[in-house]
């Protein structure tokens, strides 16, 4: 009988550690899924406001887990040591305090009232945070729930070498904590509430147990924080690829307008000297922007300076026409991404031809994509060279480079052609509109 009893009460003691572990891994997760908790975590030098918001974060879910217990009146095992070392640990002492004091608080009203919970909870809150402040911080986001398995080379540098291994004390520090409330509990136990195991075996299990709820949740966080450390550096990889295909689209551009302006300069100097003005304003309008993306109301505004520039160089022969859809104006499109098309169509589509060249610049809506479409009348080119043409050209490649960048290796730059009749280069993009005030 006795024996029967014993092996019930081991069942249960290892059910409620494993329930244990599994709150403390659902409220680590439900927590890191905020952005608010996320920017936390990201750094470590933390203001006063954030260690707050911190401790009540995630204190308040753990205190609910001890009144429920006391509520219910059933032994299971909480969170108290864990949550308020893990908040000292990764927050400060006072943090860890905090929390200490949400744990500690609740079995001071309980049927037989705690009277040792308050003191022991907010000493592991200060046990966490003093070993914050001596320890180094990545070592403790290096903490991993599979300590055992590097524990004996960790040991052997810490007995054979003399040297401070943080792993050990990030252990055993724990370890020690878990080692005190059951001494206190055992002895006292209408002052501090533990479950008291029946062999060395389930000893064990409950010390793990207490070392895996903090590594646990420090697990998830860093998984979290390295996450958005490596989009963050995907944006900056982007962004500098970005700024890399724009650098070649300013100097192609820049030089070809250049050297209209030479050939104009004997001949023609009132015009090569308008031309240099409206280059000027082209340029300071990119200088003064720099952003990534823009509306495509602001880069149809930028085309119309390029465009002047060319109507003076072509003559009224050049003729310019717009059919832009009004639900497409606050479309974001990539700065940059029409004028290389527009220059393309009149250096190799109409500067050839002869008689009245247009460009035709066309804007619509197809569900939840955008097309845009710049069409010439000039001469064309053969199907089987459309690729090639598309991918040899600065102009060309750099955008459809771009449209795999941004958008992904689905998008990519159109063109159709029928020689001696039109030339279409069409760009498809999702639609995604911003209010008027501006982007970001």
């Amino acid at each position: 009988m006795n024996t029967t009893t014993h092996l019930v009460s081991g069942q249960f003691v290892l059910y409620t550690l494993m329930a244990k572990l599994a709150v403390g891994a659902i409220v680590a997760t439900m927590l890191v899924r905020f952005p608010w908790f996320r920017r936390i975590l990201l750094t470590e030098k933390r203001d006063w406001p954030a260690r707050l918001v911190f401790a009540a974060s995630l204190g308040l879910p753990l205190t609910l887990g001890v009144i429920s217990r006391l509520v219910l009146d059933y032994q299971a095992a909480d969170l108290t040591l864990s949550g308020a070392f893990l908040a000292g640990l990764l927050a400060g002492p006072y943090a860890g305090a905090i929390v200490g004091v949400m744990l500690g608080v609740p079995p001071l009203f309980a049927s037989i009232p705690q009277w040792g919970a308050l003191g022991f909870a907010v000493g592991c809150g200060f046990a966490g945070g003093g070993l914050r402040e001596i320890c180094p911080k990545e070592a403790i986001w290096h903490f991993s729930p599979l300590f055992f398995m590097g524990l004996p080379r960790h040991v052997w540098r810490l007995v054979r070498r003399f040297q401070i291994d943080w792993v050990v004390i990030l252990l055993a520090v724990p370890i020690g904590l878990e080692l005190i409330e059951q001494g206190i509990g055992m002895q006292w136990p209408d002052r501090l509430f533990v479950l008291q195991p029946h062999s060395w075996g389930l000893w064990i299990a409950v010390l793990i147990s207490t070392v895996l709820s903090i590594a646990i949740p420090i697990k998830i966080w860093n998984s979290a924080r390295i996450e958005h450390r490596l989009q963050e550096q995907e944006k900056l990889l982007m962004a500098s690829r970005l700024d890399a295909l724009a650098s070649q689209i300013n100097p192609h551009f820049l030089f070809n307008t250049l050297t209209s302006v030479s050939s104009l300069i004997r001949s023609e100097p009132e015009k090569a000297r308008t031309l240099i003005v409206k280059l000027s304003g082209l340029l300071r309008r990119l200088l003064r922007s720099q952003e990534h993306f823009v509306t495509l109301r602001e880069e149809l505004e930028a085309i119309d300076e390029y465009l002047d520039i060319e109507s003076i160089r072509c003559g009224p022969q050049l003729k310019i026409e717009k059919h832009i859809d009004p639900a497409t104006l606050d479309l974001i499109v990539p700065s940059m991404l029409l004028q290389p098309l527009v220059e393309n169509s009149i250096k190799h589509g109409l500067s050839q031809k002869l008689g009245e060249g247009r460009i035709t610049i066309r804007s619509l809506r197809e569900h939840d994509h955008a097309v845009i479409d710049i069409i010439d009348n000039g001469l064309g080119i053969a199907a089987a060279q459309a690729s090639r043409v598309k991918g040899s050209g600065i102009g060309l490649r750099n955008v459809n480079e771009r449209l795999h960048v941004i958008y992904g290796a689905n998008y990519e730059l159109q063109l159709d052609s029928v020689p001696g009749e039109y030339t279409c280069a069409r760009i498809v993009i999702p639609h995604m509109d911003v209010p008027a005030r501006g982007i970001a």
